[in-house]
């Protein structure tokens, strides 16, 4: 696939997590099932228990030995510390209560900001047609500026609209560099594609949970909004595959032979496991 154009190369950098710089806002903000691998059942706005005062998690070390896929898996495309920057120093939402709520409420618009981002700046590395591309870089340039308003601004934003208008973008792009569409077949859940050609293939808004994929050819396949928990993409190369997110990989199992595009890490509880 081609590389991200340089000048967006650090906008999509900022769209990576860095808890360092966040008020565990995911830890608070969602809600959690302990059936999706997270430490229990929590309502959203509620703190995890595990949340320390200085907002780090007290098992962040032992969340592979405790097989907590939930928190593992989560990615929130650089929100968390893009919201947590957004008040002033010392404003969140356990110093100040009842602000909480509108915390939240502008980490899930942002979140929601950001993943689209993630998605236009590589569809821009992927377009063929000029005036395509210029569609995703005037896409691009709204969703950074909504994203540098005011939290209160934040709040009134036409989110839905403007998803609309990136979805339309991102199907165009997807049609584009792919060559077989599964029509309306959408759920592959436990299929097993083991060693298959599915270069080219479409997989767009599939349903991939526990499908088998290793070893499989790639090439230019999209996997823009798939559900690929526990997918198995050992010993795979999915570096020429188009719209793939860390979520999608932390969810799905794979080893350290599964190769990946280059905006992408091998999670860490695969590096040691071989074929």
């Amino acid at each position: 696939m081609n590389k991200i154009d340089g000048n967006y190369v650090g906008l999509q950098e900022k769209l990576k997590i860095d808890c360092e710089k966040c008020s565990a806002l995911c830890c608070v903000a969602l809600f959690c099932s302990r059936t999706d691998g997270f430490p229990a059942n929590k309502d959203a706005g509620i703190p995890c228990k595990h949340i320390k005062n200085d907002f780090r998690c007290d098992i962040h070390s032992k969340l592979v030995s405790k097989k907590m896929r939930g928190c593992l898996a989560y990615d929130c495309f650089g929100a968390g510390q893009k919201v947590t920057q957004l008040y002033p120093f010392g404003v969140d939402w356990k110093s100040n209560p009842n602000q909480a709520d509108e915390i939240f409420q502008v980490f899930m618009i942002v979140f929601q900001l950001h993943q689209m981002e993630w998605y236009l700046i590589e569809a821009l590395s992927l377009a063929v047609d000029e005036h395509l591309k210029s569609d995703i870089m005037e896409l691009i340039s709204q969703d950074e500026q909504m994203t540098a308003q005011r939290p209160d601004e934040i709040l009134r934003l036409d989110v839905d609209s403007y998803r609309q208008n990136v979805n339309q973008t991102l199907k165009k792009v997807s049609e584009e560099i792919t060559t077989s569409h599964s029509g309306c077949v959408k759920d592959f859940f436990g299929k097993d594609f083991k060693r298959a050609n599915l270069d080219g293939r479409d997989f767009s808004m599939s349903l991939m949970i526990a499908a088998n994929l290793e070893g499989c050819s790639l090439r230019h396949a999209s996997f823009l909004g798939a559900d690929m928990r526990d997918a198995n993409i050992k010993n795979t190369d999915l570096s020429q595959c188009a719209f793939l997110t860390q979520m999608q990989i932390n969810s799905a199992k794979g080893n350290g032979n599964t190769k990946l595009p280059q905006n992408l890490l091998l999670p860490d509880s695969w590096k040691e496991l071989g074929a």
